[in-house]
């Protein structure tokens, strides 16, 4: 049976709540990036990326100190799926752009990345997230659509179960 971790990095609990949602559907140990789980990364088949974008399209903070040692692991034949909050009322120009930049991070590093979700049901302007018209991870928008989460992440989670 392939091993799942679900990395997440959280400042205001949001991002770890999901975390804990989607750990919830799928059998999988949820670790905090903000403790460098980076040796344990080895040990997992699958790993599941959570991260928030804040203000114009930054990462949040602990992700900025954990993508680093990321980048440098070998994740060589491993899946990996992004899932980010953000705010597109706020923000619409950089809407979870947190999980454009894991993603651009991740390609050419040997690893498969899946979970990619069509743009139907968001409203914002622009994100790195969208890359050949589709977001390459689940974005979530806790602070203005927050009653449209639970269902987006059920329905991302079988497709998940479907690709990997």
């Amino acid at each position: 049976m392939k091993k799942i971790a679900i990395l997440y990095g959280s400042t205001t609990g949001n991002t770890g709540t999901v975390a804990k949602k989607i750990g919830a559907l799928i059998d999988a140990d949820i670790l905090d990036v903000a403790k460098n789980p980076i040796d344990a990364i080895a040990d997992y088949d699958i790993l599941i990326l959570g991260v928030s974008t804040w203000g114009f399209g930054d990462l949040q903070d602990d992700w900025e100190n954990f993508l680093p040692n990321l980048e440098a692991a070998d994740l060589h034949g491993k899946t990996v799926a992004i899932f980010g909050l953000g705010d597109a009322d706020g923000y619409p120009d950089t809407f979870v752009d947190g999980i454009g930049t894991l993603y651009n991070a991740l390609v050419g590093k040997g690893c498969k990345i899946v979970g990619r979700i069509p743009l139907d049901g968001y409203s914002f302007e622009k994100s790195t997230a969208v890359v050949d018209d589709v977001f390459v991870g689940l974005p979530l928008d806790e602070d203005n659509e927050s009653n449209l989460s639970d269902k987006r992440i059920q329905k991302w989670v079988e497709k998940l179960k479907e690709e990997i």
